[in-house]
C-alpha cells in the first residue's frame, strides 16, 4: 500500500537538507547504517556502499553488473612471468577531494598506494590500532599479510607489489574494498593533530563522490566529485536515508521518497512487481546463507553432532517461510551452483530428525545458544524468524535453543570472539567471483577470529585451498576446490541454507543502474530524470 502526503518526495527530501532545489539529486533507501567510513576496517556491504563504493577508488575495478576487472588507478599493470612481481602504473593528475575539513596540495601518487597497504599490515604503525578494537579483517582474511612481501615505489606514478609466493587470484582481490586507496597526505595531517579517528568518520578519497555529512543511523549526504578522474557524475547529489524496516523502504520508493531501495521482503516483491511506477531488478545471487557452530566449543567440537544439528532442521520448510516466492535454492555447497569449482557429487546433510534426535541424545545435547541479527540480508531476509523456526526443529529433536538477537554491528563483532558458544546465522555476498573468496575469507584458519565465525581450522581443508591459490591452471584449482568440498561436507563447521535470488527495487526514471553481482549498491553512471 502506497503512502500518499505523509512521505516526502526525493526532489522535497534533497530540498530539506540543503540540496539545491534544481540539483539532480538520487536518494537510496540503505538497509543500515554503516560502521565507520574507512572500508578497510569493515566487512559489511552496507559499510562498502557508504564508502568505497562512493568516496573511494581502487588500482583496479570491477565493470559494472560483472566480476570482469578493468583499469581503475591503475591504466595498466605488468606480472612477471614468475607471478611473483605486479608493477602498476598509475592515472596521471588523479585528485583528491577538496571538504571543510581536508584540502589536499598534490595528486595520487605511489605513497598513497603503498600506505593503504602497508597501514592494515605494519604493526608498528600507529594506523595499525588508530580505532578501538580495530581490525583489518578482509586484509587479515584474505591472507594478504602472508602472501605480501613489499609495497616498493619506482616514480610517482609507477608502484611494485612483490609476493612471497604467487596468488592466483591476487588481481581480484586488488578489486576489492579493503583494498580502496586513501590519502597519505590526509593521513598525516590527522597523525600530526592527534586525530587519527577522524580517518574512519571524514572521509577523503578519490571516488565519483564527496563525503558531506553523516546523521547517525539517519542520513548519509554526498555531492558528486567535480574532479573525479573518470569525469563527474550525471547526478549532483547522493543521498542515503537509512531505513531498516524493508517494508518501509518499499514504502518510501512507491511514495517518490526513495529513487533505490535494496532487499525488499520476498513478500513484498510481487507488490513492487505489480507497480508500474517501480522497476524490479532481480538476478541469481552470488551468495551464501548459513550458521557457524564455533567448532572449538563442545558439543560442536564433534562433527557427528553438527551434523545431526544439521539433520534435525527441515531445510525446504524453512526455505519456503523465509523466502516465499522471492526465489532460492538450496545450499549443498559452500558456493553457488553457478560459481566455477562447484562440486555436483557433494550434498549437504538431509533432514532426518529420527536419526539426529538419537546422535544429540546420545552426546547430551540439550541447550544451545541460537544466534540472530535483527537486519534482513539477500541471503537471509529475516534472521530472527529463521531462529524460531530453527528453534521449533530442534526442539522436536529435544534441544533447546535460547535466541540472542543483536544489533548488525555489534552482532558481528561479538560473532568473532573466540569464546562465542553456539550457532551463529551469517552469510556472504561474494566480493570477486572467485572460490578462494567464499572458501578462504569463511573458512581458511587465518580468517579464525575474523570472518570464519565457525572456528574451524582443518589442515586438509586448508592445504587444498592454500595450494589453489598457487597455480594459475584453471583445471588444477578447480579439482582442488572440488576436493575441498568434499572435506567440508563431512566435516560439516556449518549448516548451510541457501543461495538466494536478489533484488533492487527503483523508480522508472532512474536509469543506468545495474546489479552488482558482487551484492554492492553502486551509484557512479546512475541517472535520474526530474
Amino acid at each position: 500500500m502506497k503512502l500518499m502526503k505523509t512521505l516526502l518526495t526525493a526532489a522535497a527530501l534533497a530540498a530539506m537538507l540543503g540540496g539545491s532545489a534544481y540539483a539532480k539529486t538520487l536518494v537510496y533507501c540503505s538497509e543500515a547504517s554503516p560502521a565507520n567510513f574507512d572500508p578497510g576496517t569493515t566487512t559489511g556491504g552496507n559499510d562498502f556502499d557508504a564508502s568505497s563504493r562512493t568516496v573511494y577508488s581502487r588500482l583496479v575495478e570491477f565493470k559494472h553488473g560483472s566480476t570482469e576487472l578493468e583499469p581503475g588507478l591503475a591504466d595498466s599493470w605488468d606480472i612477471s612471468a614468475d607471478g611473483l612481481t605486479y608493477t602498476f602504473h598509475l592515472h596521471p593528475g588523479v585528485k583528491f577531494q577538496t571538504t571543510d575539513y581536508f584540502t589536499p596540495t598534490r595528486d595520487l601518487n605511489a605513497d598513497d598506494v603503498i600506505f593503504s597497504f602497508t597501514r592494515q599490515q605494519d604493526d608498528k604503525s600507529p594506523w595499525f590500532t588508530y580505532l578501538p578494537n580495530l581490525s583489518y579483517d578482509y586484509y587479515v582474511g584474505m591472507d594478504m599479510p602472508k602472501f605480501t612481501k613489499e609495497w616498493k615505489k619506482i616514480d610517482d606514478l609507477t608502484v611494485q607489489l612483490t609476493l612471497t609466493e604467487p596468488n592466483a587470484p591476487m588481481l581480484a582481490n586488488l578489486g576489492m574494498d579493503f583494498a580502496s586507496i586513501m590519502s597519505k597526505e590526509y593521513a598525516d595531517k590527522l597523525q600530526a593533530a592527534g586525530t587519527l579517528a577522524d580517518f574512519a568518520s571524514k572521509p577523503i578519497g578519490t571516488g565519483p563522490f564527496t563525503f558531506v555529512d553523516y546523521q547517525l543511523d539517519a542520513t548519509i549526504r554526498y555531492k558528486a566529485f567535480d574532479n573525479y578522474y573518470k569525469g563527474k557524475q550525471k547526478i549532483d547529489d547522493l543521498i542515503f536515508s537509512i531505513t531498516p524496516d524493508a517494508t518501509t523502504r518499499l514504502q518510501k520508493v512507491q511514495a517518490g521518497e526513495c529513487d533505490v531501495m535494496a532487499y525488499p521482503n520476498p513478500a513484498d516483491v510481487p507488490a513492487a512487481k505489480a507497480d508500474t511506477n517501480l522497476v524490479v531488478l532481480s538476478q541469481a545471487g552470488l551468495n551464501i546463507g548459513y550458521m557457524s557452530y564455533n567448532t572449538t566449543q563442545p558439543p560442536f567440537d564433534k562433527a557427528e553432532v553438527r551434523h545431526a544439528l544439521n539433520q534435525a532442521i527441515d531445510k525446504d520448510s524453512l526455505i519456503k517461510a523465509l523466502f516465499q516466492e522471492a526465489g532460492a535454492i538450496p545450499a549443498e555447497n559452500l558456493i553457488p551452483p553457478t560459481m566455477w569449482s562447484w562440486n555436483k557429487a557433494v550434498t549437504a546433510d538431509k533432514y532426518d530428525p529420527e536419526a539426529a534426535k538419537k546422535v544429540l541424545a546420545a552426546n547430551g545435547v540439550t541447550t544451545i545458544d541460537l544466534w540472530a541479527s535483527d537486519r534482513s540480508r539477500p541471503y537471509n531476509p529475516n534472521f530472527a524468524r529463521a531462529a524460531e523456526l530453527i528453534q521449533a526443529d530442534w526442539a522436536k529433536v529435544g534441544v533447546t535453543a535460547n535466541i540472542t538477537t543483536e544489533e548488525w554491528t555489534k552482532y558481528r563483532a561479538d560473532g568473532k570472539k573466540a569464546d562465542r558458544k553456539g550457532a551463529f546465522q551469517i552469510g556472504w555476498s561474494g566480493d570477486n567471483g572467485d572460490p578462494d573468496n567464499f572458501f578462504a575469507t569463511l573458512f581458511s584458519c587465518s580468517a579464525v577470529g575474523v570472518s570464519n565465525y565457525s572456528s574451524w581450522c582443518n589442515q586438509d581443508f586448508e592445504k587444498d585451498i592454500q595450494d589453489a591459490k598457487k597455480t594459475s591452471d584453471m583445471a588444477a584449482r578447480s579439482k582442488l576446490y572440488e576436493d575441498a568440498q568434499v572435506i567440508f561436507a563431512k566435516e560439516a563447521p556449518a549448516f548451510l541454507l541457501a543461495h538466494s535470488q536478489t533484488y533492487v527495487v527503483t523508480d522508472k526514471k532512474v536509469s543506468g543502474f545495474l546489479q552488482d553481482p558482487l551484492g554492492l549498491h553502486r551509484f557512479d553512471d546512475v541517472d535520474v530524470t526530474e
